[in-house]
């Protein structure tokens, strides 16, 4: 069956691993306080604090069990003020936890407004992607970034406004993208059979899930990238060898 649709991760994939390890979590993570000292009585922001608040209470990690016991969350504090340390950790582990990737989100969405973030692609993607959408392929993004995230990324990047070329945006609000079940909702989402579906990652559990949901899968293998192993997978590090009708070149 033709593929019809290429979804695409974002980290290690059409952008470098460092830009978001060294540059986006580094940003969100200093200018959390003052932002939620700023916004954090907003009913939207209040909301996203009280699912990680929840979370926190969930959690049966010992670290956080111990940070929650050092850092009572039933005082008067405001709420931001009371899940800030847990907040930190989260972000320090690099653990997705949805209501924290929405409030990285906002915050990114200032430093990409004030001109302070500029999302650098590989030398390659923009020029494929452009391709690719006048083949008239449809394209999709599915990463553990939140979506005003990814589009932030797209729409600031060296290469100017590309969030055009897409048509659907997925984050983990649909499963975790090592669930096979994730995919199949995407491929549902889209109104497509999984095996009209190229989906192109750094990461091998990300693909295997995906293959198992029936879709076509390639490693991303770029510089930088810490997990090069492709298992059985075809393999690419320039999307300019990359026809999606035939596969890799």
């Amino acid at each position: 069956m033709a593929i019809t649709h290429l979804l695409l991760d974002i980290e290690g994939t059409t952008c470098p691993v460092s830009f978001v390890a060294e540059e986006l979590f580094p940003y969100a993570r200093a200018a959390l306080p003052e932002y939620l000292a700023r916004h954090g009585d907003d009913a939207e922001v209040a909301a996203l604090l009280t699912a990680v608040e929840q979370d926190w209470q969930a959690n049966g990690h010992p670290e956080a069990q111990a940070l929650r016991h050092r850092n009572t969350a039933t005082d008067a504090r405001p709420m931001a003020e009371r899940v800030m340390p847990y907040l930190l950790w989260l972000i320090d582990r690099d653990i997705k936890l949805t209501p924290l990737k929405d409030l990285q989100g906002r915050i990114w969405a200032d430093g990409y407004g004030n001109g302070s973030i500029t999302a650098p692609l590989f030398d390659d993607v923009a020029e494929a992607l452009r391709r690719w959408h006048r083949q008239g392929l449809v394209l999709a993004v599915y990463s553990s970034g939140s979506v005003p995230a990814q589009r932030l990324l797209y729409r600031h990047s060296q290469n100017g406004d590309l969030t055009p070329l897409f048509s659907h945006w997925f984050d983990t609000r649909v499963g975790a993208k090592q669930e096979v079940s994730s995919y199949a909702t995407i491929a549902t989402a889209m109104q497509v059979r999984p095996e009209q579906v190229l989906f192109i990652s750094d990461a091998l559990g990300e693909l295997e899930a995906a293959h198992d949901a029936g879709m076509a899968v390639v490693l991303s293998d770029r510089p930088g990238n810490a997990n090069r192993n492709s298992g059985p997978f075809e393999r690419i590090s320039n999307y300019s060898q990359l026809h999606p009708a035939h596969g890799p070149q």
